[in-house]
């Protein structure tokens, strides 16, 4: 991700549609009071996404020969309809042409390559692998068991199959950075959107051991693919000592510093380190952190900030980290690492999910044009 493509094009805003927040079609960008903090909390933002309205205007967006991705963006930042996910997710990683004409014959040849890759890379015996091949799937094959344990459907003995080529697969194609524990995690809200395209019903009665071999491997080359276009934007996160991660804990730590002084001062005062708990936030994506129910909806606005991203983790993680400023002031050191890696999300809804991102979309209008403060 270069810098230069950090900052959005005039056109785009994080939008909140009118049946979101009670507010116009195009919410200022920099609502800065509380009175418009309140009402976007408010709201009740869970049902919006299948809205009749946002479906209409997702439907009118996707129909034409060519998707106009900015538009897309704005419509997805506030949740996509669960089964208009799949197409969407592919258009805003830049995986499908937004051109409808190309778009088949493109993901057609990216789904043979994937299977090109597999058959070079994963299908060999281990005497064609150098040592540190062999190290790096034993580490894949280790973690996938371990990918969302309270979610049944990865304990399949097939789907940690699929996410271990994919894995491998990209690893193999990613020397830089290799394989680092984390990647696991950030496959599975790609597998299960791209999975819901075969699969009704919910995730607890899903089984991949009746799909043909060929939907697996298409389903896996889209999370391929995907996993690719979106660690593009974060190459820095995964390599060596993972420099790009140290950098957004400082930025975190400088933001809730200007956001919320006491909780700040508090956490310094015991010697909480951020790489201790935030650490994990940035290189899971806080897919961690919060019911997995919930991760799709969350990764809907991961996707729309495209380039921005990694700048506006450090928004959502803040705003995150700060739903529990009363409660962190009481607590010491040892309480406060206890807490903050078993949170209190396990009966979060979409509500709580929502007020997360609308709080940091406010503070991201407020402070953003002022960045002096998040100076590395």
């Amino acid at each position: 991700m270069s810098k230069g493509s950090q900052e959005r094009s005039p056109s785009y805003q994080r939008s909140f549609s009118q049946n979101d927040a009670g507010t116009s079609d195009d919410m200022d960008k920099s609502v800065e009071n509380e009175d418009a903090a309140n009402e976007v909390q408010n709201s009740a933002m869970g049902t919006r996404a299948t809205d009749s309205a946002r479906v209409t205007k997702f439907t009118k967006e996707l129909s034409g020969q060519m998707v106009i991705l900015e538009r897309l963006r704005e419509l997805a930042w506030s949740g996509v309809p669960p089964y208009m996910r799949p197409n969407v997710w592919r258009l805003l990683l830049g995986y499908a042409p937004p051109n409808s004409d190309r778009r088949e014959g493109v993901l057609r040849r990216k789904r043979l390559e994937y299977l090109d890759c597999v058959a070079q890379f994963y299908d060999i015996p281990d005497t064609e692998r150098s040592a540190d091949e062999i190290n790096m799937l034993r580490q894949i094959a280790v973690d996938c068991p371990r990918t969302v344990p309270d979610v049944p459907f990865f304990q399949q003995a097939q789907v940690q199959k699929s996410l271990e080529r994919i894995l491998y697969t990209w690893a193999i194609r990613h020397p830089a950075s290799g394989y680092v524990q984390g990647i696991n995690d950030l496959v599975t809200p790609f597998l299960v959107v791209f999975l819901s395209e075969y699969l009704e019903g919910s995730i607890d009665s899903w089984s991949i051991s009746d799909m043909s071999a060929g939907k697996i491997s298409n389903i896996e080359a889209d999370c391929y693919w995907c996993l690719s276009k979106l660690l593009d934007g974060m190459q820095d996160h995964y390599t060596f000592a993972q420099p790009g991660i140290q950098r957004l804990v400082f930025k975190l730590k400088e933001l809730v510093r200007r956001i919320d002084e006491p909780v700040s001062r508090h956490m310094e005062d015991q010697g909480l380190e951020y790489l201790q708990f935030a650490f994990r936030w940035f290189n899971c994506l806080l897919i961690r952190e919060i019911p997995f129910h919930l991760v799709t909806r969350l990764w809907d606005t991961y996707l729309a900030e495209g380039d921005a991203l990694p700048d506006f983790l450090v928004y959502i993680f803040a705003s995150f980290l700060l739903t529990w400023s009363d409660e962190l002031q009481k607590l010491d050191f040892q309480e406060m690492v206890m807490f903050l890696q078993h949170l209190p999300t396990q009966n979060w809804t979409h509500q709580e999910l929502e007020t997360v991102l609308s709080r940091a979309y406010i503070w991201h209008s407020m402070f953003n044009s002022s960045p002096s403060h998040l100076a590395s």
